[in-house]
């Protein structure tokens, strides 16, 4: 009921003018857009993870409604250079993609060529390698067989039927919520692959089907419209993790990046990114790990004052929940900011 009711008032604003008006006001100098998968092959568009996939033709209009209201395609580095100045130079918008998936190279860059606008990649190391799994994903893949899943959450062991698309959904849900509070970061990967293998799911397939190798991402990197930008090494929620450990997940991706590709990355994106993810203490984190700058998930356009909060800045998610031009209008008026963070325009974590 959120999520639609959330997609209404995007809807009305977008449609009812009130973004228009909203703007000149609280529209501010730029926004930073939030990508995940960008395919029109979604093995299940009914799925749980479908809201991490826009298609093609979507990325193609947005960014073309964008170039129409005057906003300017740039990269991460660009986004820095123009909040440290404080030049206004006109609206500005950067494209973000997290986690490597393998259709932000085969889909979405032939779009971004079309368009000459410039995006940054997150790379989860760990997630390239297979060290780590892409477990919501992996999830999605377990309850989808259909059998029963056993798990034991809380001290009472509880079994979830998967039979039935409710069923499913239900399952996905509680697992989801269990794996990612009270199942630590260092026990996560284990107990999924526990889940997998009740139901003769190899975890290993899914990282292996849906995202870049480091060939692929060294294809990726020496495109002249791509940067390649950090996000962990094995995806983890830092906050979640002691001081010393965050801060190695950030430093290792910082040196295995630069490893496979000869360069370092400048920029991160925290993993899940919402608040119970990525607080103060991240982003004093994210700056002595060497990085430039450090994308959140929480909802935001840019303003002046996020040049003094570089690890701190917001984005715009770009997701199945929201393709329609109308909602994009509505993000970007700034209008919808207030209503996800209180009535608060800058929010620093």
């Amino acid at each position: 009921m959120i999520d639609i009711a959330r997609k209404l008032a995007f809807l009305l604003i977008g449609y009812g003018g009130l973004g228009a008006l909203a703007k000149p006001l609280v529209g501010g100098v730029g926004v930073i857009l939030m990508l995940h998968r960008v395919t029109a092959f979604l093995d299940r568009p009914d799925g749980p993870n479908r809201h991490l996939t826009i298609t093609p033709d979507f990325l193609d209009l947005l960014i073309g409604e964008m170039k129409r209201l005057g906003y300017a395609f740039v990269s991460m580095d660009e986004v820095v250079a123009r909040l440290r100045s404080g030049r206004n130079a006109g609206p500005f918008a950067a494209l973000t993609a997290d986690d490597a998936y393998r259709d932000n190279l085969v889909e979405a860059l032939p779009v971004l060529e079309s368009q000459g606008a410039p995006i940054t990649i997150y790379v989860a190391p760990g997630l390239t390698s297979g060290a780590a799994d892409l477990w919501w994903e992996v999830l999605d893949e377990i309850v989808e067989v259909g059998r029963p899943v056993t798990a034991t959450i809380m001290g009472k062991q509880r079994t979830f039927e998967c039979a039935t698309p409710s069923g499913r959904k239900s399952a996905f849900l509680e697992l989801s919520e269990w794996l990612t509070s009270e199942v630590t970061e260092e026990e996560q990967r284990q107990v999924l692959r526990g889940l997998a293998e009740q139901v003769g799911v190899d975890a290993s397939d899914t990282n292996r089907a849906l995202l870049m190798d480091w060939s692929e991402v060294r294809q990726a990197a020496s495109h002249p419209l791509v940067t390649i930008g950090a996000h962990t090494v094995h995806h983890c929620n830092l906050k979640r993790l002691e001081a010393g450990k965050a801060l190695r997940e950030m430093h290792r991706s910082r040196s295995l990046i630069e490893a496979e590709l000869g360069e370092a990355p400048l920029h991160f994106a925290y993993p899940y990114g919402y608040a119970a993810a990525a607080g103060m203490r991240e982003t004093h984190l994210a700056r002595e790990a060497g990085f430039v700058s450090a994308v959140t998930t929480r909802h935001g356009v840019l303003l002046p004052n996020h040049a003094t909060h570089l690890h701190a800045l917001p984005r715009l998610s770009v997701n199945g929940r929201h393709q329609d031009l109308a909602a994009t209008r509505a993000m970007l008026s700034g209008a919808t900011t207030l209503l996800a963070n209180g009535g608060r325009r800058l929010v620093t974590v």
